[in-house]
């Protein structure tokens, strides 16, 4: 379990995708699978509890608190 904290955006190449999916600040999210050779991560997240592939790449933008 994890919660969004923010971005790092400073070379400003981060995806509007990240944030028109939904995964805003103060997001809570577990990741359900993660696939082998730095593929896609399965992420769960919101109330709704929605649910997204995401590559690598774009994750790294996202800065995250660990939850237990």
């Amino acid at each position: 379990m994890g919660k969004i904290l923010g971005y790092d955006n400073d070379s400003l190449k981060m995806p509007n995708k990240i944030i028109e999916m939904g995964l805003l600040p103060e997001t809570s999210f577990r990741i359900l699978y993660q696939a082998p050779f730095s593929g896609p991560m399965y992420v769960e997240f919101g109330e709704e509890k929605s649910r997204i592939a995401l590559r690598e790449e774009e994750g790294d933008f996202i800065i995250v608190e660990e939850l237990n």
